[in-house]
């Protein structure tokens, strides 16, 4: 039997690009690193040479456009760029986790610095203002008046450019010292942490612990619900804990590490992620992870 040829785009080859490759080989995949920032493509002559690409670039807009090249010449890729598209855009994947009935922190969306002073005088101090595209948690505030919300704002329209454009204005929701980012791959919700941290930004890059979570019925119910209605794939969703309201959707990542969570957990996300890469190269479509632990095992 043919061994299945997986190209996989990378930018920083890090932990979780490792993990990820030796699964794949383990697997008995041929693995093609890709950097980003060294490809030539003629886009005039398509060259399909795999079976399937796995998107790992850090770089949203190089990762994006490979992924949409790469769709082109006929080949499927791992998260496909409907997925990249609605992910790499917060405003994007609240207004349609909101039409689906999702739970969300509260959202309001501004275009001057007038209306999001308003926007954020609705909402209530504090509030959190971020830009639509980022990751990392670079470039969030927590605003806790008026006067700061009207400096921060200032600042934005002075420095102008094309992520400041849009103001993001989201309801502070106070966490009990940590968050949770659930993996999901196929719409399963293989495993879950705790990212613990005395700061209100408990992403694990900015020096967040992380712990196990257990996977509830809850949780894993939203999780399903938040991946059918984006599209499947392989996702990272990151959840707040409203001390009414229960669990509320705060992000979703569609490019995710996941290299600090495989201890507490206990699970092989990279295999997870393998078996599923492996079951897209061989149907070309999206499959659950029942269905993807079947063709791996075949």
């Amino acid at each position: 039997m043919e061994r299945l040829r997986v190209g996989l785009v990378y930018g920083l080859l890090r932990a979780e690009e490792r993990f990820l490759i030796a699964a794949l080989e383990q697997r008995g995949a041929v693995v093609e690193r890709l950097l980003d920032r060294q490809l030539r493509l003629d886009l005039t002559d398509p060259s399909p040479r795999y079976d399937v690409i796995v998107q790992r670039s850090v770089s949203q807009l190089r990762g994006l456009h490979l992924a949409s090249i790469f769709e082109a010449w006929g080949v499927p890729v791992v998260n496909p760029t409907r997925i990249l598209e609605i992910c790499n855009d917060k405003l994007r994947t609240t207004a349609l986790l909101a039409a689906a009935g999702i739970p969300q922190p509260r959202v309001l969306v501004a275009f001057s610095l007038e209306e999001a002073i308003a926007a954020a005088d609705q909402l209530g101090y504090p509030v959190v203002i971020k830009p639509p595209l980022g990751s990392w948690g670079r470039l969030l505030a927590r605003v806790h008046s008026r006067r700061a919300a009207e400096e921060l704002l200032r600042h934005k329209r002075t420095l102008g450019g094309f992520h400041h454009g849009t103001i993001y204005i989201q309801e502070w929701v106070p966490k009990p010292g940590r968050d949770i980012r659930a993996f999901v791959v196929g719409e399963e919700t293989i495993c879950a942490i705790y990212r613990i941290s005395t700061h209100w930004v408990t992403n694990t890059a900015r020096g967040g612990r992380a712990a196990n979570c257990p996977v509830t019925s809850e949780l894993a119910e939203l999780c399903g619900r938040v991946a059918r209605t984006l599209g499947g794939g392989v996702l990272a969703v990151d959840i707040l804990e409203h001390p009414e309201r229960g669990f509320l959707v705060n992000e979703v990542n569609a490019t995710m590490e996941f290299r600090n969570s495989i201890a507490p957990t206990g699970v092989d996300i990279p295999g997870h992620v393998a078996d599923y890469v492996l079951a897209v190269a061989q149907t070309g479509q999206p499959a659950s992870l029942a269905i993807a632990r079947g063709a791996a095992a075949r």
